[in-house]
């Protein structure tokens, strides 16, 4: 396919109807995408996509800046793959029903070792607690790590796949110029993801606002590109729910880390579980089922890198470690615990902090990092 062509397929996507059925049926009929985008009435009408629809493309195409929009996408560096290039993401293009052109920015590889991983937009630090301990061993042994760019868990995936130095991939439901990015909040991390070598994709053109009905689309297209589907935290409703059955339909790996029973947050997982999602405990039990070989730092679990950071600690310092956990303690419950003098436990969790070990998340509670 040319240049152009791959340009005139780009605008069609333009027109919000033109889906991937739609635009197979139109690729089927024309010799040229540019053929199709300039065609007439009777012509696009031969390829029973609808006569309505026709007639609204006509009406759309009227007053589609079409030299605008390849302006934008030299001016915001955004790229495309087709279906039939090379590049094309191989376990994308084996799913049902995939995108035929992909908007992207950044380095776009066609790489098989991809993890999704997924989940609620207001994590807790449970939550946090599970991505900062899974994720980086699992960039370490290889993975590249896919999400959506969404608050809480997803942007938590992102940062501590590029604080490991991996490659990781956004996926948007919107367009990936820089006025839409989706969150706005989450824009720099765009950047980071961009400079660090990763990407940000999409099947939605330029200038696509966050619209509701887009968010199941950009799902199917996390859980296509990736092997598996890592889901840490999430309610019974969520989106990551929907990754995950996309994941399952398409025959990939399910993941689920299991969580406090009372937990809203955790009642996704723990339902993927009981349904037969393969419960993680650690970055190895994802590993293992996926046949990758463990070596070097990787191989590491989380119990021997804490004894290595715990070498150079004082005793109270230890001390407090050893009664710290996920779940949030009080400076009463601590001094409890440790029988440790209030004064010590305090100069001590201020230490603990500093060292980026523990976390004070208000009301004088404390979680282990």
């Amino acid at each position: 396919m040319s240049k152009t062509d791959k340009l005139f397929l780009a605008a069609l996507t333009c027109f919000q109807p033109f889906g991937p059925k739609r635009l197979e049926k139109i690729g089927r009929s024309f010799t040229s995408w540019q053929k199709a985008f300039e065609t007439n009435f009777q012509e696009l009408a031969k390829t029973a996509i609808g006569e309505k629809v026709v007639d609204d493309f006509l009406k759309w195409r009227k007053d589609f800046d079409l030299e605008k929009f390849f302006s934008t996408l030299e001016k915001e560096s955004i790229k495309t793959v087709t279906l039939e290039e090379d590049d094309y993401p191989k376990n994308l293009a084996q799913t049902y029903d995939p995108p035929p052109l992909i908007f992207y920015r950044g380095s776009m590889k066609d790489e098989e070792s991809l993890l999704a991983v997924v989940g609620s937009r207001k994590c807790t630090p449970y939550g946090e607690r599970i991505i900062k301990t899974i994720v980086p061993p699992l960039v370490m042994a290889g993975l590249k790590i896919v999400s959506g760019l969404a608050l809480g868990i997803d942007t938590l995936a992102h940062s501590a796949t590029i604080e490991a130095g991996g490659r990781t991939l956004a996926v948007l439901g919107c367009g990936i110029d820089r006025a839409s990015i989706y969150p706005p909040q989450n824009r720099p991390l765009a950047k980071r993801i961009v400079e660090s070598g990763g990407c940000l994709l999409s099947e939605f053109p330029p200038m696509t606002p966050p619209l509701r009905q887009n968010f199941p689309r950009r799902n199917r297209i996390i859980s296509g590109l990736s092997k598996g589907v890592l889901v840490a935290e999430a309610g019974e409703k969520s989106g990551s729910l929907i990754t995950s059955r996309y994941a399952l339909e398409e025959g990939r790996e399910v993941f689920a880390v299991p969580g406090n029973i009372f937990s809203w947050q955790s009642q996704g997982p723990n339902r993927l579980i009981k349904e037969g999602a393969k419960p993680v405990l650690e970055a190895g039990d994802i590993l293992e089922d996926l046949g990758i070989i463990i070596e070097g730092a990787a191989a590491e679990n989380t119990q021997d890198k804490r004894a290595k950071d715990w070498s150079g600690m004082s005793e109270n310092e230890r001390i407090l470690m050893i009664n710290l956990s996920s779940e949030p303690a009080s400076i009463d419950e601590l001094h409890r615990l440790s029988r440790l003098d209030m004064k010590i436990i305090n100069s001590t969790l201020t230490i603990l902090e500093i060292k980026g070990l523990a976390k004070n998340i208000g009301g004088g509670n404390y979680i282990l990092l």
